[in-house]
């Protein structure tokens, strides 16, 4: 299995950068990555807190699908309890015609209780209203039959898609998945992905292989199939070319990020430690994920793949504002040229090649120069032939 590689926007800005600049930045990380050759970046949903600014994901999308050529875009995620599911489905499918099947479709409960508390929900709701809203979103989807629905907060009568998917015969779903089991369960029901959010946070690595072995098993009782390269994990990333450069790129914004998590976010999933910057950076590189070097970052990604029990589809670095935008891009650069070939084989056939052209070059050589030295013979010989 080919795995793929992408980024994870949330967005994360700190609150006092200008949000217009901090928007353009996200679009040219995007167009960074199409050009380096990255699979996937998925865009967040957040609607308070002051550093995730991106509301609407589609709209996000259909301006980085303007400005990119290759890169799969995908909403990571919508937070489906907020919205009316049918306008969920008809935007996607939108999506899909202008991007010419680029979309991916992740969704989940909503991560800030911030934002759901303005629209009156409280934390025990959001799964339950998951479930049900994604069984409309998956009907409207993948049947031409209308579905009715009633509840105190949505009534929907007969609704149908009157445009269908671009994508034969969908496009990419997948449901987020941090500590509980409710995203593996849906994603088994449906045949759809997982989205690890927090796979190297301790009680993310603890879970990986349980998530994997949930999905199946309620894969099986509906009919589906889980498949392994439609699970995606998210971890934590910045690169340079020896790990001291890499703790002097983050002195630019990770305690921000830190402090984002330990004091602002009501995500206690994302639970982070450190008091200065040598301890945050020697929390991320204790598992979280990696402030050093390519070959360390190799490392962190084969240790999830033994801890997957299996394997997965994508490893999705999260994005963040630890370095300044000119490290940062030049750590995804580094991630593309040396990271990705590793796993996804590009350089084996070029790395045989050479090995092969080192062990021959001895006795090549030899003929070289032996053939070189005849020919300076036979020259030497016809200028006497002519002289005569």
């Amino acid at each position: 299995m080919k795995m793929r590689f992408g980024s994870f926007i949330a967005p994360f800005h700190p609150p006092d950068h200008n949000p217009t600049l901090s928007l353009e930045w996200n679009l040219e990380l995007i167009e960074h990555m199409d050009r380096l050759g990255f699979d996937e970046a998925w865009i967040g949903e957040h609607h308070s807190a002051g550093s995730e600014i991106i509301a609407s994901p589609e709209i996000f999308i259909a301006s980085a699908a303007a400005r990119t050529r290759h890169i799969k875009l995908g909403t990571g995620v919508v937070s489906l309890p907020y919205h009316n599911p049918l306008w969920v489905a008809e935007r996607m499918v939108l999506l899909d015609h202008l991007t010419r099947g680029r979309i991916m479709f992740g969704v989940g409960p909503g991560a800030l209780p911030t934002d759901a508390a303005m629209l009156g929900l409280e934390p025990p709701e959001m799964r339950p209203l998951l479930e049900e809203y994604m069984e409309i979103v998956m009907h409207l989807l993948t049947s031409e039959k209308p579905i009715s629905y009633q509840s105190d907060r949505l009534t929907l009568n007969d609704a149908r898609l009157h445009l269908r998917p671009y994508s034969d015969p969908l496009f990419d779903v997948a449901i987020a998945a941090v500590a509980s089991p409710s995203g593996a369960k849906l994603a088994g029901k449906y045949g759809a992905g997982v989205l690890s959010l927090g796979a190297t946070v301790a009680i993310g690595m603890d879970v990986l292989a349980h998530h994997w072995t949930i999905q199946e098993e309620v894969a099986a009782t509906y009919g589906q199939v889980a498949d392994r390269a439609s699970w995606r994990l998210v971890g934590l990333m910045h690169l340079a070319e020896t790990e001291e450069e890499a703790r002097r790129d983050v002195e630019y914004g990770m305690e921000q990020w830190f402090r984002y998590f330990q004091n602002v976010a009501a995500f206690p999933q994302m639970a982070v430690d450190g008091g200065n910057l040598d301890e945050m950076v020697d929390f991320v590189n204790g598992g979280l994920g990696v402030v050093g070097t390519p070959e360390m970052a190799v490392k962190q990604i084969q240790e999830l793949v033994d801890q997957s029990n299996g394997g997965f589809g994508a490893y999705l670095t999260l994005a963040h504002n630890w370095a300044n935008p000119q490290m940062t891009k030049k750590s995804y650069e580094l991630f593309a040229r040396h990271v990705m070939p590793h796993f996804q084989g590009q350089v084996s056939s070029t790395v045989d090649a050479a090995e092969r052209a080192r062990e021959a070059r001895p006795g090549l050589a030899e003929k070289q120069l032996a053939a070189v030295e005849q020919a300076t013979e036979a020259y030497e010989q016809e200028k006497g032939a002519i002289k005569i």
